[in-house]
C-alpha cells in the first residue's frame, strides 16, 4: 500500500493519538519503573516487563497501522525518520516495501502460528498445572526471592504425580523440572510449537503481546498495548493458580488442587481465551495486510 492511498491522519490527530496512548501506557510502566528503582518486584505486574525483552520507553511510543499515513508536523518524533518510515510529499508511514527478506520471513512465521493456534481446538483443561511442575520436587523456586510456596512440598508433588499434566506451549514445559517433563501428555519443543500451541493455552494468548512486539511497527501501538493488558490479565491467573503465596501483593490463589478452584480456573480460563480471539485475528489482518503491500 503505498502512501498516497494511506488512510491519512491529521497532526493533531495522530499527537492526541499518541499522548493519550502515552498515558495509557504509563499506567503500567510508571509504576513498573518506581518498583525497579526501590528493588521491590511484583511476581504479576512486573513479569511482562522482565520475561519478555521489551522496554518501558518502546512500549509507551506510538506507532500507527499498516495502511495509515500521518500528516508531517514540526517537530517530528525522531522515530518517524528512520526506516521503514518514509516521508512521501507532507505524508509520513511504513512502507512494507522497505522489509527485508529475514523481516518479511519473520512477518511470515508468526502469521502462520497465530493462524494455526486460532484453527485448533481449545482446551481448557490444563489447570494452570504448568507452575506446578516448575517447582516440583522443590529443586528450583523460580520466584524464590519474591514469595514462598503456599501448601507444603509433598502436598506440591502429590498433586503432579495425580493428575494428567496437559501442557501445549514449549516455553511453558521447557521450565518444568526435568523430572516432571515425562508426566506432560505432550512433549513440545521449540521446532514444533505450531504443532502444538491451541488457543485456550493462556501462555499462547499472552503470547500475543510477543509477537505483536515483534512484528512492530506494522501492527500499530493499540493492537500491542490491548494485547499488553491482556496478557497482563492472563499472568494475574496463571499466578493465582501457582503454589505461590502471593497474599501480601493481594493476589487470591484459584485453589487448583480442589474440584472448586479447577471449575473456576477453567471458567477464567474460558472468558480470557475468548477476548484472544478478537485480538489474534486483528494481528494476522495487519500482518496480512502488511505482507501484501
Amino acid at each position: 500500500m503505498s502512501a498516497l492511498s494511506a488512510v491519512l491522519l491529521p497532526a493533531s490527530v495522530w499527537q492526541a493519538r499518541a499522548a493519550a496512548h502515552r498515558a495509557r501506557a504509563e499506567r503500567w510502566t510508571a509504576p513498573a519503573r518506581e518498583r525497579r528503582t526501590r528493588g521491590k518486584p511484583h511476581p504479576v505486574d512486573d513479569f511482562l516487563f522482565s520475561y519478555y525483552p521489551f522496554s518501558y520507553a518502546k512500549i509507551e511510543e506510538w506507532h500507527p497501522p499498516t495502511g495509515t499515513a500521518l500528516e508531517a508536523a514540526d517537530p517530528l518524533p525522531a522515530r518517524f525518520t528512520k526506516k521503514p518510515y518514509l516521508l512521501t510529499g507532507d505524508r509520513i508511514s511504513a512502507d512494507p516495501t522497505l522489509l527485508e527478506d529475514k523481516q518479511r520471513a519473520r512477518l511470515r512465521w508468526i502469521r502462520e502460528l497465530l493462524a494455526a493456534t486460532r484453527d485448533r481446538l481449545q482446551i481448557l483443561s490444563c489447570h494452570g498445572l504448568h507452575e506446578w511442575a516448575m517447582v516440583y520436587r522443590g529443586a528450583a523456586i523460580r520466584h524464590a526471592g519474591t514469595a514462598t510456596l503456599r501448601l507444603p512440598q509433598t502436598e506440591i508433588d502429590a498433586l503432579i504425580e495425580s493428575r494428567p499434566i496437559r501442557c501445549s506451549h514449549f516455553d511453558a514445559f521447557r521450565f518444568f523440572h526435568p523430572e516432571a517433563q515425562p508426566l506432560n501428555r505432550l512433549q513440545p519443543a521449540l521446532m514444533t510449537r505450531s504443532d502444538h500451541e491451541q488457543p485456550g493455552c493462556i501462555h499462547a494468548n499472552m503470547d500475543l503481546y510477543k509477537w505483536a512486539f515483534k512484528a512492530m511497527p506494522w501492527p500499530g501501538s493499540d493492537l500491542l498495548l490491548d494485547c499488553f493488558e491482556l496478557a497482563m490479565e492472563l499472568r494475574d491467573l496463571d499466578m493465582r493458580a501457582s503454589p505461590y503465596d502471593l497474599a501480601e501483593f493481594g493476589v487470591v490463589p484459584v485453589k487448583i488442587e480442589t474440584p472448586e478452584g479447577r471449575r473456576e480456573y477453567e471458567e477464567e480460563q474460558a472468558r480470557l481465551a475468548a477476548k484472544a480471539v478478537p485480538l489474534r485475528e486483528r494481528l494476522i489482518a495487519a500482518l496480512g495486510m502488511t505482507l501484501e503491500s
